[in-house]
């Protein structure tokens, strides 16, 4: 049956636009993949230089500062479980890019989230977007990363910049919205900037609105690079990928506790991040 209205060439569109992109832009954007793959791998090559047990140590000392010394057992334990499976080189990957992406999009996700919550013509365009980046397939973040950086640890990294900012932009911006408005009131009463205002109530009051957005960041990071792995990213989900494709049902038992282990260490730290009040609280994990 033949149709009413012609096919609209939205793909080709999108396609010229693309290629437009990456004409004008692809050499900054090729000097930018070179570093941002040199700071990743540099970052892994000095965290290996420290022996796996020291290292799991320190992380679980860390921990244990932030958060409660069950999760610091935890922590300890866990890690020392993964390096004994012999996944410690591939953790460590997958932990960089993880961090790598969270700061970049804390970076660019807090300060908009702040400017969306102080205008409302911000939050206008920004929300629509939001609304569109949160529905979008986690595996189309991967085309556009690729067409402009081919394959390997730097289009792991930027797909999971852009599918880990959502969050942390509209919790930044609900934090700060719903500070109490007497508060407001009061410091406007007493004279202070809009900066002062921000940087010394609404910040502060919403700072565990904004590390919840954090945490949510640093989950959706960690399940992108896991999806990274078809294009090139390494770590532990290059090892789950390889053992869909070879069939290999233990090894990917295997890796996937391994990242279950770290998605929880960094999920308990940073809820303890956001308050530390709770780490006296005694707190179960």
């Amino acid at each position: 049956m033949d149709k009413l209205l012609p096919r609209l060439p939205f793909a080709d569109w999108i396609d010229t636009g693309v290629d437009w992109l990456v004409d004008t832009f692809g050499t900054g954007l090729d000097g930018f993949a070179d570093v941002l793959e040199g700071v990743v791998e540099g970052s892994v090559d000095i965290l290996d230089l420290v022996p796996s047990i020291l290292l799991a140590f320190i992380f679980a000392l860390i921990a244990g500062i932030i958060s409660t010394r069950k999760i610091a057992f935890f922590s300890l334990i866990g890690l020392l479980f993964i390096d004994y499976l012999g996944y410690w080189f591939p953790m460590l990957q997958m932990l960089t890019l993880v961090l790598t992406s969270v700061i970049f999009a804390l970076v660019i996700g807090i300060p908009v989230g702040i400017l969306g919550s102080q205008k409302a013509g911000v939050r206008k365009v920004v929300n629509p977007i939001l609304d569109l980046m949160q529905t979008m397939p986690a595996f189309v973040y991967l085309i556009p990363a690729i067409f402009f950086f081919n394959i390997g640890v730097v289009p792991g990294v930027v797909a999971s910049v852009i599918f880990a900012m959502p969050p942390t932009i509209r919790l930044t911006m609900l934090g700060i919205q719903q500070v109490p408005k007497d508060l407001i009131e009061a410091t406007e009463a007493f004279g202070s900037t809009t900066w002062q205002r921000l940087f010394k109530i609404q910040i502060p009051l919403a700072k565990p609105t904004i590390m919840a957005g954090i945490n949510q960041s640093i989950m959706l990071a960690l399940s992108m690079v896991v999806i990274a792995s078809m294009v090139g990213a390494p770590g532990l989900g290059e090892e789950v990928y390889r053992s869909v494709t070879q069939l290999k049902t233990g090894v990917g038992v295997e890796t996937g506790l391994s990242i279950v282990i770290v998605a929880i260490i960094l999920d308990r730290v940073t809820q303890y991040a956001g308050n530390r009040k709770k780490k006296l609280g005694g707190h179960s994990l």
